[in-house]
């Protein structure tokens, strides 16, 4: 689920339009526009010349073009996203960390657990926290119960940012407008057996 910090843009350009300092967390109505830089398109596939030429040489093409085809969307998802939230002073992976919180019933929880549930590496998530904490949108402190453990808590000013980010990030169809409610659905499906296998889940 988790992502760390930082993605690659790909062969679109993103242009954020109305763009204002990642300190001011002040919530806003209006949803932040993304232009897209025009790039010239190639006259074929590139993914699928690949896997022509991979299918000479070496056997697994349709692993091989599935595998390439992920990767590049994912690419181009990240891209769009981090460009989204970029407005409001925070990448996809700490936009994650924040919802996170926002989904516990008090809006705290302990570094580890988030780190779990986000499925990133322990230091990524410090990492993360510590960013967010700089920006006065989580607070740190002991766990209660658990001397050796330390809580993260959303305060007032994530829960707002997240309200105000979630909302551009619907209305640009969390980047995969080109697909219908029915694919994306099918796409998680055909995902899902991936994810099990590789532990993510019983």
């Amino acid at each position: 689920m988790g992502q760390d910090e930082g993605s690659g843009v790909g062969r679109e350009g993103l242009q954020v339009v109305g763009h204002r300092p990642p300190s001011q967390h002040t919530p806003r109505l209006s949803v932040t526009t993304i232009r897209l830089r025009p790039m010239p398109r190639l006259p074929f596939d590139p993914i699928d010349e690949a896997a022509r030429q991979w299918g000479k040489r070496w056997d697994g093409v349709p692993a091989m073009h599935a595998v390439t085809s992920l990767m590049r969307v994912q690419q181009l998802v990240l891209g769009r996203l981090d460009a989204i939230l970029r407005p409001h002073g925070l990448t996809f992976a700490r936009y994650e960390a924040l919802v996170l919180l926002c989904f516990s019933s008090r809006g705290s929880l302990p570094l580890g657990k988030m780190g779990e549930r986000l499925q990133v590496h322990p230091t990524s998530i410090t990492s993360i926290v510590q960013r967010l904490g700089a920006d006065g949108l989580v607070t740190r402190r002991p766990h209660p119960e658990d001397g050796r453990a330390i809580l993260a808590e959303v305060t007032e000013a994530g829960r707002a940012l997240v309200e105000v980010a979630t909302a551009d990030l619907v209305a640009a169809d969390f980047a995969l407008g080109a697909l219908t409610d029915d694919e994306l659905g099918r796409l998680s499906e055909l995902l899902r057996p991936v994810r099990r296998a590789a532990g993510d889940f019983d």
